[in-house]
Order: structure tokens, then sequence, then C-alpha cells
């Protein structure tokens, strides 16, 4: 494990392999190091290719927190991986971590490329908004000590998983490390509550050569969204990886990205 400092103090742990042009993975609500085998897994198949950072974000895993809570600094953190990569990188951001990852490149963030899988923007009436008291209802149930409570919201009310998918959830040994960053929810949610904004007027500027990335089996709603991102982005294409959902598998997405961030 490394560290490095962000503007604010923070410390934001990763881990670097492989060897190659730097590619940094922005991972998604909840994600981290310590339980997230999908995105190691992928970490390790680009790793021929590429020299990889596969990070704790702000308040996760090994990374430090500073309060109060802005995007602008979680922002700063992969500015300061940029930095610590060289100067530039490659960007792959996974659902709320594909709008951060464009949100960094809008603020300046010099990503060279950026390929993004499923951000979850809502596009005129598709999906299910979550209502206007979420992240305060998010807030309150962590703050209170509730935890697993505040999971099963994000994930109910959110992406909207079926109740009995969430029951068979909280019986897995997976569970206790995604209450651990209970607390990180809101900040995801905070992400995306400005998403009209980065869609409409910072997308627009992000000049970077982007791939966004849909799941042939993901919700029409999902896939909607990554069309509509591609169509506001002056030099992104759009695909589907046919079969593919929301949590998509590595050996299925590794390819596609090693052709176009090598490209």
């Amino acid at each position: 494990m490394e560290q490095v400092r962000s503007r604010d103090g923070t410390a934001i742990a990763f881990d670097r392999t492989g060897e190659g042009p730097p590619i940094i993975l922005v991972g998604g609500a909840i994600q981290h190091r310590a339980m997230d085998p999908t995105t190691a897994r992928l970490a390790a198949l680009l790793a021929p290719r590429f020299t990889v950072t596969h990070y704790d974000r702000r308040g996760r895993g090994d990374s430090g927190d500073t309060e109060p809570y802005a995007v602008e600094r979680e922002v700063e953190d992969l500015e300061a991986l940029v930095e610590e990569a060289g100067g530039s990188a490659l960007l792959y951001g996974m659902s709320s971590g594909g709008a951060l990852a464009l949100e960094a490149a809008a603020r300046g963030v010099v990503a060279t490329k950026l390929a993004l899988y499923e951000p979850p923007f809502m596009v005129g009436d598709d999906g299910a908004r979550a209502p206007e008291d979420f992240a305060t209802r998010l807030s309150e149930l962590t703050a209170s000590g509730r935890r697993g409570d505040a999971v099963e919201l994000f994930l109910s009310e959110g992406p909207g998983v079926p109740a009995d998918v969430i029951a068979q959830m909280r019986s897995e040994p997976i569970w206790p490390a995604m209450e651990s960053v209970a607390h990180t929810l809101v900040y995801d949610t905070t992400i995306m509550d400005d998403q009209e904004s980065l869609l409409a007027e910072r997308a627009p500027s992000v000049t970077a050569p982007t791939l966004v990335l849909d799941g042939g089996a993901s919700p029409q709603w999902m896939r909607n969204a990554a069309q509509t991102l591609a169509d506001r982005l002056p030099n992104a294409q759009c695909r589907t990886l046919e079969g593919q959902t929301h949590q998509v598998a590595p050996e299925a997405l590794a390819p596609v990205l090693v052709e176009f961030f090598a490209g």
C-alpha cells in the first residue's frame, strides 16, 4: 500500500501494479480495496500493459477523511493521484465513480483518455429518481449507528435492488465491509445531485477521447444514460458489452479498456 496527500491533507491510500502508461481506477458507491475483488481482478488484467492505481476514495478503507465533505475534495484527491502518476493519466470510472472521473476532467485534472462504465445519470423520465430527502435520511441513519439500514436504503431507493436480494446480501460475509463505508453513500449521492449541470454544462468541455460503456443486460435507463452522455461529449463513443450488467465482469471489460487506452 502507498499513500498520497490530497490538497486538504487527507491521506489517500492506493495500490500500484504493472508497468506502462498510468491508469487510475475510480470506484463507485461502496467500493473500496478491502471489499472489491472485482476491481482488483480488473487491475491484475490491466497490469501487463499499464501502471494501474487502485485507490480507496476518501472515507473508505485505508484512506482518511476530512469534514465537511465536498465533491471538490474528491476531485483534489484524483488530482493528487494524477500528479503522483506523473502529471497525467488515463481514468476509468465505474458507476458514480464515472461521474466523479468526468467531473475531475471537467475541472482540469489532466486525463489523457477516459472510460466510463454506466454513470447513473437519470435522463428525462428514465429510471427511478431518489426522493429529495434521500441524502438527509442516509445521514440520519449513519449518525444514529444504523449503518446496515443506511446501506439498505441506498440500495433499495438508489439503484432499486429488490428487497429479497438485499435480505440475502445482509447475511453474506461482505455485508460488514459495506456497512463500514455507509457514511460515504452521502458522498456519492452528492456527486449525482448535480448531474444535470454536469451533463449540460461541464461535460461538453471535456475534449479528451472518452469511451462510454454499458451492459447489454442492464436496465434500459442505464443504456439511455450512456448514449446521452456520449452525445454530450465532443470526442466520445458509446459501446455496449453484450450480456453484461452493472456488475460487469473484469474479463469482459479488460480487453475493451486495453484496446481503447492503448489505441
